[in-house]
């Protein structure tokens, strides 16, 4: 298994993904739904953890799930099981060395940011449309989950993005509470501690989480550049932004502890070939005490933020 290549050129077409794809239960109940896990072939071949939220009711959509770095997809079941009520098909998975996809030491476990993108959402991509065939699909990216879509060949398949905390990691531009405590994690423990365990061990130290190294290591590259991704990987990542055609919409909130409003900014402006949408939501504005990086999400969030403003953004077939 080897890190993934950096560049836009279409993988090799898979055979249906359901063929390939193992239910380990048939229907299992998230808070608001049930669901069925299954497992998930990447590309490479590698077993990934996986859950669909079949859509109630005649369905008019399907959506994609795309997780924040060390973020397991447990965490979205609550906003899955929405969408699902709202008649979209959706897919979450655990990227390969995280959440329920984690298979045996991470230290030896070859992966970088892109691994996760060309190989393990681009499957996910596929088995969403296996599961929907001929439904619109919504990509949802949480924070990490909005950075992977250029590195992804199959995002042409993909008719509407949302972003949701999502911006460049740059740390210099890091929200100011994180930006004093980012600096010991890239150069304190990354470098020291990775080499020694083989991977990071970001859990023990409640920062981030596990990761593979090459995770961590492209990550940390990428968060040290003012351009980030693009500013490490050069032209060839620039271009595959600005080949990214479908519409964004960004929600991004002002207490947001990790992203600030220019690394939200700063992001997006890469997505050039898109027409971009960048909303900044105040709790206030929504009737809230605080909302924050991973707020969006609780299931309390359902009428001020679910309806109010993702709903509006959701690529559907056929009248609402």
């Amino acid at each position: 298994m080897v890190a993934a290549q950096l560049d836009g050129s279409p993988l090799a077409p898979s055979s249906s993904m359901t063929s390939g794809v193992s239910a380990r239960t048939l229907r299992e109940v998230a808070p608001g739904g049930a669901f069925r896990s299954f497992e998930l072939p990447a590309i490479d071949g590698v077993p990934l953890a996986a859950r669909h939220f079949p859509a109630l009711g005649t369905p008019r959509g399907s959506a994609l799930l795309v997780a924040a770095m060390g973020v397991p997809q447990a965490f979205y079941a609550s906003f899955a099981s929405w969408l699902a009520e709202l008649g979209l098909h959706v897919v979450t998975f655990d990227y390969r060395g995280t959440g329920l996809s984690r298979r045996g030491p991470l230290r030896g476990l070859d992966a970088d940011v892109v691994t996760w993108a060309r190989l393990d959402t681009t499957a996910a991509v596929r088995a969403l449309q296996d599961l929907a065939p001929g439904l619109p699909i919504t990509w949802i990216g949480h924070s990490l989950g909005g950075q992977l879509i250029p590195f992804v060949p199959d995002h042409r398949e993909v008719e509407k993005i949302i972003t949701i905390a999502t911006g460049s990691g740059y740390w210099k531009e890091n929200s100011p509470g994180l930006r004093r405590r980012v600096w010991l994690m890239w150069w304190g423990a990354v470098p020291v501690l990775t080499p020694l365990f083989g991977y990071f061990p970001g859990k023990r130290l409640r920062m981030v989480g596990d990761l593979p190294r090459g995770v961590i290591r492209q990550w940390r590259r990428w968060c040290l550049d003012p351009e980030y991704a693009v500013g490490v990987e050069g032209p060839a990542a620039r271009q595959l932004f600005a080949a990214v055609k479908a519409p964004i919409t960004s929600l991004s909130f002002t207490d947001d502890e990790m992203m600030s409003e220019r690394n939200t900014t700063s992001l997006h402006g890469f997505y050039s070939g898109a027409r971009t949408t960048l909303v900044r939501i105040t709790p206030a504005s929504a009737g809230l005490h605080r909302i924050g990086h991973f707020g969006l999400f609780r299931p309390a969030m359902r009428e001020p933020l679910w309806e109010r403003c993702v709903r509006p953004e959701l690529a559907l077939a056929g009248p609402g």
